[in-house]
């Protein structure tokens, strides 16, 4: 896992300086674009020198380094037998892909491997209740995410339909998880040793006790979550949010599985 973190950490750096240009065969290229104009691109690899020129009837779409996501065709549709991520909307029926949450806490986003951890919780507690749909595994979803620079940068630049078709599901889940700090609860208490002595007066033993004092505090959250499921038409389908009853830091799980039990994808 932390090969992928790392991954999309380098490819984020990329994704600022450069631009990406898609292929429709799945071909990437990192560098600059520099002209277009109705039939052809002019783009310079990064780290060269030498121009090339690609035909705009095989790009599917030009990230630019400033984030803007221009679609030059709409990806292939599938053929008959074929049933590869991103070769058309017809090889995704009944496949569900979880995207990487988002937590933000108090106001900061979290670490990457974060994301990562409840990505992989939402799999874990969804893939035996999905009935006759599957789950893409976590990491295949990421490692296909990488391949074509899609990391938590420049998601935004992308419609889910579109997402959807270059993992190869029909359906995408997305969630958002918000964690801020509230109050801190604090606890005081003491307690008494009694043990018997060794001298002894007429009334019987005699007891010696001890006391200690103890105090303890504990951080309370406020969580709240939000989740959607699209499907490769870029339709929404389940739009929630929820916040959670209890101020535990882990308080996101509970919250996690209370929403998936009310998702159209759950089954008993």
């Amino acid at each position: 896992m932390a090969v992928a973190i790392l991954s999309i950490q380098i490819y984020a750096q990329d994704e600022t300086n450069y631009d990406v240009v898609l292929k429709l065969d799945g071909e990437e290229h990192i560098g600059n674009v520099t002209e277009m104009d109705d039939n052809v691109v002019k783009f310079v690899h990064k780290g060269e020198s030498l121009s090339y020129t690609f035909k705009k009837a095989d790009i599917m779409k030009i990230t630019f380094a400033s984030g803007r996501v221009e679609i030059i065709n709409e990806a292939p549709e599938v053929k008959e037998g074929n049933s590869s991520p991103g070769s058309g909307l017809e090889s995704h029926h009944n496949i569900i892909a979880i995207l990487p949450f988002k937590y933000i806490i108090d106001k900061q986003s979290a670490s990457e491997e974060m994301t990562y951890k409840v990505q992989t919780e939402c799999y874990t507690f969804l893939n035996n209740h999905v009935g006759e749909l599957t789950i893409q595994d976590p990491i295949t979803t990421n490692a296909t995410l990488i391949k074509a620079g899609i990391n938590q940068e420049n998601v935004r630049g992308y419609t889910m339909g579109e997402i959807c078709n270059i993992l190869g599901v029909e359906y995408i889940v997305t969630g958002t998880i918000t964690q801020n700090k509230t109050y801190t609860s604090n606890y005081q208490g003491s307690s008494t040793n009694a043990k018997s002595g060794d001298n002894k007066s007429k009334t019987g033993k005699i007891f010696k006790s001890s006391s200690s004092s103890y105090s303890s505090s504990t951080q309370n959250f406020q969580t709240a979550m939000t989740m959607n499921i699209y499907t490769d038409k870029n339709t929404n389908i389940y739009s929630k949010d929820h916040s959670s009853f209890w101020p535990t830091n882990d308080a996101y799980k509970i919250t996690l599985q209370y929403m998936l039990k009310r998702t159209p994808i759950y089954k008993k």
